[in-house]
C-alpha cells in the first residue's frame, strides 16, 4: 500500500489566509510507514522518506506535489529523517537511516547549477528540474542507526551534526579543497535520539541598541557567531556542545537534567530578534520543558509547557520560522501549538488532528 502525507496552508505561511487553507494529502508512493516529510527553503520541494528505505523527493506547486517525484536508493534499512541545506550551497539533501549511514544527495540535473548554486538569486524559487539526484558522501562511521541529523546555520558553513543510537555525536564539516571533516562527540552513553544547532546570531544582537564598534575605515566590527548544538538522550538527559576555539573541539558546555525517561527530541527556536534563546525537548515521559538562557552565560532556566502530561509519549517538538510559535506531536496523532504570552505563560493556540 502506497503511503502519504498532508500539508496545511501554504509552505512557510504566516498569515490568516494560509492558515485556514484545508490540508491537502500528497500521495507519495512510499510501499511503507513514513518517518519524515521536509519542504526545502523556498517550499518547492518536498522530502520524504520510510521504511521502505527510500527517499523521495517531489516538486510542490501551489500546495500540491507535482509529477511522481524521484526516488532516491542508497540505504539498507528505514530511514528516519531527511534534512535540507541551506540553499546557498545547492540543492542538497541528507537522509538519516536504521542501518548506521547518513547519505548526502546533491542534485545536478539543473543547468544553472554550476552557477548559482541551483537556486537562482536570494529570494527567487529555485529553477524546475528533472533530475539528476546523485550521492556525494557516504557517511558510516557510526556502529547503530542514526536517529536524527540537522545542519548548522549557513553563516558557519556547511555543517551536519548526527545523532545516533551508538551513543555518539558526529559533525561532518565541508572544507573548501572538497573533503569532508568528521568529530565524534561521546555524547549519551546508551543513545543519542535528537540533535539541534542553536542560531548563529547572539540573542538579542539583532535588535540591540549597541551597535559594534566600527572598525578601521568606517566598517563595522564582525558579531561573534555562536558556535552550539543540542542533543538528546536516552540518558534522559540534555546537552549543550560548543566548539572550544583552544581545544579544537566539541566540548560539552551544561547538562540539563529534567526529564525522566528518554529525550526524543530537542529544537532551538530561530533568532528573529528574540530577546534571550529558547529551547523545547520533547520525552517519553510525556511532557515538554522550555529552557531558556538570558545570555550566552547564564544559567538556564526550566518551564513545563503544560500542567499536565500530554495524552502519550512526545516525538517531536518545532519551532515556526519566527520562533514564536511550537509545534508539538505526541502519541495521539494530534498536533498542538503553543505561544507565548506577555505574561510569559504557554497558551495552546490551535489543534490539527487528522
Amino acid at each position: 500500500m502506497a503511503a502519504a502525507v498532508a500539508t496545511a496552508g501554504a509552505a512557510g505561511g504566516t498569515g490568516s489566509s494560509a492558515a485556514s487553507q484545508p490540508p491537502r494529502t500528497i500521495e507519495t508512493l512510499h510501499e511503507d510507514m513514513i518517518h519524515d516529510a521536509q519542504l526545502d527553503y523556498y517550499g518547492r520541494k518536498l522530502a520524504t522518506c520510510s521504511s521502505d528505505r527510500t527517499v523521495r523527493v517531489f516538486d510542490v506547486v501551489e500546495g500540491s506535489a507535482s509529477g511522481q517525484g524521484e526516488t532516491l536508493r542508497g540505504h539498507e534499512g528505514p530511514v528516519w529523517q531527511v534534512a535540507w541545506a541551506h540553499p546557498k550551497f545547492g540543492p542538497i539533501l541528507a537522509s538519516a537511516s536504521y542501518d548506521g549511514k547518513v547519505i548526502i544527495w546533491k542534485n545536478d540535473g539543473t543547468a544553472s547549477a554550476a552557477n548559482t548554486g541551483g537556486y537562482g538569486a536570494y529570494g527567487q524559487a529555485p529553477p524546475s528540474s528533472s533530475g539528476g539526484w546523485q550521492k556525494i558522501k557516504e557517511h558510516a562511521l557510526h556502529g547503530a542507526s542514526v536517529n536524527s541529523i540537522a545542519w548548522a546555520p549557513h553563516e558557519l558553513g556547511a555543517i551536519l551534526a548526527c545523532a545516533s543510537s551508538d551513543g555518539n555525536v558526529s559533525v561532518l564539516t565541508f572544507n573548501d579543497d572538497g573533503t569532508w571533516a568528521v568529530d565524534m562527540v561521546a555524547a549519551h552513553p546508551i543513545g543519542a535520539n535528537a540533535v539541534s544547532w542553536a542560531p548563529a546570531a547572539v540573542p538579542g544582537s539583532l535588535i540591540s541598541s549597541q551597535q559594534p564598534a566600527a572598525a578601521a575605515g568606517g566598517a563595522t566590527a564582525d558579531v561573534p557567531k555562536v558556535r552550539r548544538f543540542a542533543s538528546g538522550g536516552c540518558d534522559n538527559s540534555v546537552k549543550i556542545w560548543e566548539l572550544s576555539a583552544e581545544q579544537g573541539r566539541w566540548t560539552e558546555a551544561e547538562v540539563l537534567t529534567g526529564h525522566t525517561d528518554w529525550v526524543r527530541d530537542v529544537a532551538f527556536s530561530p533568532n528573529i530578534g528574540l530577546p534571550r534563546s529558547y529551547l523545547a525537548t520533547a520525552s517519553q515521559d510525556r511532557t515538554v520543558l522550555i529552557w531558556t538562557q538570558d545570555n550566552p552565560s547564564s544559567a538556564w532556566t526550566k518551564t513545563q509547557l503544560t500542567a499536565q502530561p500530554f495524552p502519550g509519549a512526545v516525538w517531536r517538538v518545532s519551532w515556526s520560522v519566527t520562533g514564536q510559535v511550537l509545534a508539538v506531536s505526541a502519541d495521539d496523532g494530534v498536533v498542538r501549538l503553543f505561544k507565548e504570552s506577555l505574561k510569559g505563560a504557554w497558551e495552546e493556540v490551535s489543534v490539527l488532528d487528522s
